[in-house]
């Protein structure tokens, strides 16, 4: 992970919430991770992820609790590693989430978790006891863990479609809509993850060889990788989210709105990894999302917003960022399909 991707001082006063205490012992702690205590005190500043990776570490060898000390059971040094080490010996990533899920459920005493399939998509439920949810924070991090892992253990991300918290929606979202997903939903009946369930499928694709070079830079590389806010892409997107698809330009007009050759965006792009037709799909993708979780709005609507000639064909294109067909998707997260 590049020293270029950074992460909000929110996130870093999250960890240091239970897992220090304040004052000099805050200072110190900060200090040899490289973070300048005086950021604090700057709430739009932010660290290298890197330096957040080596708080987590820090953090969780002082304690022994990899888990920041959010749960009355401590997560001790070396689960991760066990976790990892097990999971790798599973065929596919569905065994693994298995494995990873029951260990963590073990360990944890406030997050009982379950991989749940449900048709075309897949679902990770915390099983939570207690009537009060956690803090987003708690949340986060365990989903961090697994999501990171998974995608580890499979050598590909695994898109994520929704994340459901219990709780409230926290005063910052920014990193966490960065890190897994622009669909964010709070104050939901229960706390879960949804994928698609075709990466159940994926095989196992790492050695023992792999493991160690990947426990040693551990948690740095489980911290998703950030998107560069100032790119193309970005902007782009930002641009496109503003308008109605039916009015999105072609290459030519949005080359000639940033005052720049067909050519020359094409190429800018590429060395983003990115294309306009994939930037165009993904905001598609995102908006369908967050309107599907709308039930007054039809599916007819829906087509029509996203510039489709008609509900068909919005059907297609969403089996194919989905893996899921929109009805199937509105039932899962509206909650009439049981877990």
């Amino acid at each position: 992970m590049s020293e270029k991707d950074t992460i909000s001082l929110h996130l870093v006063r999250e960890a240091l919430l239970q897992s220090c205490a304040p004052g000099e012992a805050t200072v110190e702690v900060l200090s040899k991770v490289g973070i300048d205590p005086a950021l604090l005190q700057t709430p739009s500043a932010r660290v290298p992820a890197t330096a957040y990776a080596r708080l987590w570490r820090l953090l969780a060898r002082r304690m022994d609790d990899e888990f920041f000390g959010m749960d009355p059971r401590k997560l001790r040094s070396g689960s991760l590693a066990f976790l990892c080490r097990a999971s790798l010996a599973q065929p596919t990533l569905a065994a693994s989430l298995d494995t990873a899920l029951a260990f963590l459920s073990l360990m944890l005493e406030r997050m009982p978790a379950q991989l749940v399939r449900q048709q075309s998509l897949a679902e990770i439920v915390l099983l939570e006891p207690e009537p009060e949810p956690r803090r987003a924070f708690t949340y986060f991090t365990y989903w961090m863990i697994v999501h990171g892992v998974a995608c580890w253990l499979v050598g590909r991300r695994i898109p994520i479609l929704a994340i459901e918290l219990r709780g409230p929606r926290p005063d910052f979202c920014d990193d966490y809509q960065v890190m897994f997903s622009d669909n964010l939903r709070f104050d939901r009946p229960r706390t879960r993850m949804i994928f698609s369930a075709d990466c159940l499928d994926l095989p196992i694709k790492r050695s023992p060889e792999e493991l160690k070079r990947f426990l040693a830079h551990a948690p740095a590389n489980i911290l998703v990788k950030y998107r560069d806010p100032d790119s193309l892409a970005a902007r782009i997107k930002h641009d496109l989210r503003q308008m109605p698809a039916d009015t999105w330009p072609e290459t030519e007009g949005l080359a000639a709105s940033l005052c720049i050759s067909a050519s020359t965006l094409r190429r800018r792009l590429a060395q983003e990894g990115q294309t306009y037709q994939g930037l165009k799909d993904s905001v598609r993708k995102e908006l369908a999302i967050v309107w599907l979780a709308e039930p007054q709005i039809s599916f007819a609507q829906i087509a029509e917003r996203l510039g489709f000639a008609d509900t068909s064909s919005f059907y297609k294109a969403f089996r194919k960022w989905a893996g899921s067909n929109p009805g199937h998707y509105r039932s899962l997260i509206l909650d009439e399909i049981s877990p």
